[in-house]
């Protein structure tokens, strides 16, 4: 009841109401009118080159120039998300330190790539798992554990295919720390899922975590305002 509450006032700022919001009435609405209820319930994105795409399924969408202002990394930031990784890692125990990187290239590179079904193809994922994928931002809240996304973490990208023998997931987020703190952070959830990870540094940082029953691959590169753009891929086997 509360979120038909919560849809009815968001839909008073929509169509104006001069009274309480009769919350049957409005649940009648949405529950016909689904590109209206998807409107009112669609995931913020936070990366600000597609803000504007937060107008799911409008009927007209003209795109204004009203791009969020570039997220920018600042010492501060950094601090933050780093305490709050070392805090968070430091209740299971020592953290491991991130070992030394081999001196192959690593597998894939994945910078140029965009859509996950290519992020996916790239690190030999499971193919029969690439066409179930379904985009969605809320698949970043529903990560495996080896797989979290670092906190403080801005998604830019989400997509996933839970279904049994794929349990595949793809997020692409920012982070104001460095490269190798975040890489850091993502080797400790490897180790401790007893994921056997190897270490590249070239063309892109990259931890390629190989196990029994799962896959973890993740990539590091330089983003924009000086943080650090992290892709995260994971699989069962």
């Amino acid at each position: 009841m509360k979120a038909v509450a919560a849809s009815a006032a968001a839909l008073c700022v929509l169509v104006g109401c001069s009274e309480e919001p009769d919350t049957q009435a409005v649940e009648s609405i949405l529950a016909t009118d689904p590109l209206l209820s998807r409107a009112l319930s669609d995931p913020l994105m936070v990366d600000p080159d597609l803000a504007y795409r937060n107008e799911a399924n409008a009927a007209v969408t003209i795109r204004h120039d009203h791009a969020l202002p570039p997220f920018v990394a600042t010492d501060e930031l950094a601090g933050l998300a780093r305490e709050a990784a070392r805090v968070e890692l430091l209740q299971d125990g020592r953290i491991p330190d991130l070992p030394f990187p081999v001196v192959e290239d690593a597998p894939a590179n994945l910078s140029d790539l965009s859509l996950a079904s290519e992020m996916v193809e790239a690190v030999g994922g499971p193919s029969r798992c690439i066409a179930g994928l379904r985009e969605g931002m809320e698949w970043a809240a529903d990560m495996p554990a080896p797989a979290r996304i670092m906190p403080h973490g801005l998604v830019q990208q989400a997509a996933a295919n839970p279904a049994d023998g794929c349990s595949l997931r793809v997020v692409r987020y920012l982070t104001p720390v460095g490269q190798e703190d975040a890489l850091q952070y993502h080797f400790a959830l490897a180790d401790r899922a007893r994921l056997y990870t190897t270490y590249f540094d070239k063309p892109e940082r990259a931890l390629v975590g190989d196990g029994r029953t799962q896959q973890l691959v993740v990539h590091a590169r330089s983003g924009p305002g000086g943080m650090s753009a992290v892709d995260v891929i994971y699989w069962a086997k």
